[in-house]
């Protein structure tokens, strides 16, 4: 996750995933093929003879903003989207995890609530909540925390299962563990140089 889109180099990506499952010993659920979605995906993971775990990044129920936010992102309507990971989901047995990162008076209004509502309800899905972290001349904020929870409970009402990230590092800005060791190296730094 988070090197680009598998989809790009999908003949690369299938041979480690099935190097990964049979040689490596990791079970099929234990890997996750993340992507924004591209038609080839799901042409091409149900014909594997080890079919991952799937992550969309979908972040959006309305087509426009969704390109806004994804604009090299295949343009496939999110229901479009949803079919297809619902398709791939009752295949291999696993729900879909759907990426949803929180971005402040953007895409975590009513309406999207609604949106995703629309878009999972009785799918074999989990939608994944993660609360933007800052990134520095981006013009996107996080969400306060009690809107973040608010949104989780008003899914879980209405049945989607939803689970809200509290991912490491989100106390700085990045939520990476590198970012988060280079925060705690340069406070040791300014610690250390204060000392002197």
């Amino acid at each position: 996750m988070g090197m680009g889109e598998p989809a790009h180099n999908l003949a690369a990506v299938m041979s480690a995933i099935d190097l990964l499952a049979t040689i490596g010993g990791i079970g099929q659920k234990n890997l996750v093929f993340s992507t924004v979605g591209d038609r080839r995906v799901f042409e091409r993971l149900p014909l594997g003879p080890v079919r991952p775990a799937l992550a969309l990044s979908l972040h959006s129920s309305d087509a426009a903003l969704r390109a806004k936010l994804l604009p090299r992102a295949p343009a496939i309507e999110p229901a479009e989207l949803v079919e297809l990971g619902e398709r791939y989901a009752r295949a291999t047995h696993y729900p879909i995890q759907y990426q949803w990162t929180v971005l402040e008076g953007v895409n975590d209004t009513d309406a999207e609530l609604d949106g995703i509502v629309r878009l999972l309800a009785g799918k074999y899905a989990v939608m994944n909540l993660i609360p933007y972290n800052a990134i520095e001349g981006l013009p996107f904020s996080r969400p306060a925390a009690a809107r973040a929870e608010a949104m989780s409970y008003y899914l879980y009402q209405r049945g989607i299962l939803t689970k809200l990230r509290q991912s490491a590092g989100q106390d700085i800005d990045g939520g990476c563990g590198q970012l988060r060791a280079r925060a705690a190296r340069r406070k040791r730094s300014v610690v250390r140089a204060g000392d002197e």
